[in-house]
Formats: C-alpha cells, sequence, structure tokens
C-alpha cells in the first residue's frame, strides 16, 4: 500500500556542503570577535550621553577605560590591569598618555574598519582623550561585548551561545506503560 505524504520534498544538499543547522534560535547577537566592516562608528565622537556612567568612569579614572578596551582590542592578550596600569604609568612619568592609547584606536579601528575621523587618532587622542575612549568603550559595547567581564570571559559566553544554538531541543520521554 501506498503512503502519501504532504509534506514538500527537498534535494540533498550539494557535495561538500555543511550540514543543516538544527535546534533552537537564539535570541540576540554573540560579540563580533571577528573582524568586520561596518565603515562608520556606531556613535558619535561627543555621545558620552549614551553611557553616562562610563563617561563619568572615563573623566574620574581613564585607565579603567583604557584597560577594558586594550583587553578586548588584543583579544586578551592583555590584561585590563596591565594595561591600565601602564596607561597610569605613562601618564605619571610623561602626561603622554594619548601616544599609548591611539595606538589602541588605530588597532580597533583596523579590527572593524572604521574610517580615522574626525581627525587622525593621535590628534584626537591628544585633544580629545577622554571623548576618544569613551567613544571606543560605546564601539565595542555595542559590538556586543560586555566591557566588564574581559576578553576571556566574553569568548565564553559567545561559545556558550552558539553551543546552545547548535543542540537539538530536549525531547520529552514517550508514554509508557506501567505493569
Amino acid at each position: 500500500m501506498a503512503h502519501s505524504t504532504d509534506q514538500k520534498q527537498y534535494p540533498p544538499p550539494p557535495m561538500g556542503a555543511p550540514p543543516p543547522m538544527l535546534g533552537v534560535p537564539i535570541q540576540g547577537l554573540p560579540p563580533q570577535a571577528q573582524p568586520q566592516a561596518s565603515l562608520q562608528w556606531t556613535t558619535g565622537l561627543c555621545g558620552c550621553t549614551e553611557d553616562v556612567g562610563n563617561c563619568f568612569m572615563t573623566f574620574c579614572c581613564p585607565c579603567v577605560t583604557f584597560g577594558k578596551i586594550a583587553e578586548i582590542v588584543d583579544r586578551g592578550s592583555s590584561s585590563c590591569g596591565a594595561s591600565g596600569a601602564m596607561y597610569a604609568l605613562i601618564g605619571v612619568l610623561t602626561g603622554c598618555q594619548c601616544i599609548y592609547s591611539c595606538t589602541y584606536r588605530s588597532k580597533m579601528r583596523a579590527l572593524y574598519g572604521l574610517p580615522e575621523t574626525p581627525c587622525p587618532d593621535f590628534l584626537l587622542h591628544c585633544c580629545c582623550e577622554a571623548c576618544a575612549l569613551c567613544q571606543e568603550y560605546r564601539e565595542l559595547k555595542n559590538r556586543g561585548f560586555d566591557m566588564d567581564i574581559g576578553w576571556h570571559a566574553n569568548m565564553e559566553r559567545q561559545q556558550g551561545q552558539q553551543m546552545m544554538m547548535t543542540q537539538p531541543p530536549a525531547m520529552q520521554p514517550g508514554m509508557h506503560r506501567s505493569t
């Protein structure tokens, strides 16, 4: 006896194609650790009102904001504490911590394809250090990074989200007869 189905039949995937993803879709995107070309900053240089808490922290203790940025931009190869301490030490000894911090803005622009606007990185950090740090912090935050947990914890969180996306949904046990 022939059995008919109402389901649409799809052709098999091409040779070498990855298997289809199964599981429950997850809302929200993981942090963007891979280079991406966005061509524009997600916030303006003077957008400090978009994150007043960070603006206040950067005004009072820019080494903390810089340390958080450096850890993410360096992909965990330097810690927030070490980078922040180096920034503070350079500032105390020379007053020219902008020389150090502008290199991280350049690295970040290269990672995400951001333009060197409104002026060269060095000049921007020399004239508007706090605004530049706040903009860089907001940019990373807008790209999905939790700036308070650092690079490694962000990567663990991202891997956990990816695993949840690829795991099949849990199945309820079937009915069984009791004796």
